[in-house]
């Protein structure tokens, strides 16, 4: 457990969690293969396609304000997020800390909760929030433009806000909608 609100992964730390995350959820990167990963049960990927058109961005604010929101909400106290962003610098995140600034980038796609360094959009890389243990999280594919999100309690948290921003499902559990 960490004490401070974010903290930057090592090396070795990075090289850890992806490992986990290719042993439990087969990472393949790839600009033309999808999913990225193998969608656990239960699970709901989205199209991000909507999004594209959308002026002032009002949408992509509010998908990230619940899918934050939900993050928060499913986290216990003294838990961290993992917020890995592909080949990037990686954070450990304690959401129930105050949040500091310290980290943030200048630019930060979507509105983000203060403390924060990403936004779940994936903004031309793989943006993933997992918990800890595995059990909930997201899945950002930057071109697919998919969010998959996975885990009961994480779902019951945003699927219908979710639903309501995003509208296209394109698989769940890992089965393609008809």
């Amino acid at each position: 457990m960490i004490d401070e609100p974010l903290k930057r992964l090592s090396g070795t730390e990075y090289d850890r969690i992806f490992g986990r995350l290719d042993a439990e959820f087969d990472f393949r990167p790839d600009t033309q293969a999808f999913p990225g990963i193998t969608e656990p049960k239960p699970s709901i990927t989205w199209s991000l396609d909507r999004l594209r058109d959308d002026p002032g961005d009002l949408k992509l604010d509010r998908l990230v304000d619940a899918v934050q929101d939900g993050l928060v909400k499913c986290s216990r106290p003294g838990e961290s997020l993992w917020i890995l962003n592909w080949n990037h610098t990686c954070y450990r995140l304690r959401p129930d800390l105050p949040a500091t600034d310290m980290f943030l980038p200048v630019v930060v796609e979507g509105r983000s909760r203060k403390g924060w360094p990403l936004s779940p959009y994936p903004d031309g890389d793989y943006f993933i929030f997992l918990a800890e243990d595995l059990r909930f999280g997201t899945f950002g594919h930057p071109w697919e433009h998919s969010l998959c999100v996975l885990g009961a309690e994480l779902l019951e948290a945003v699927q219908d806000d979710v639903q309501q921003v995003l509208q296209r499902v394109l698989r769940r559990d890992g089965v393609p909608e008809r």
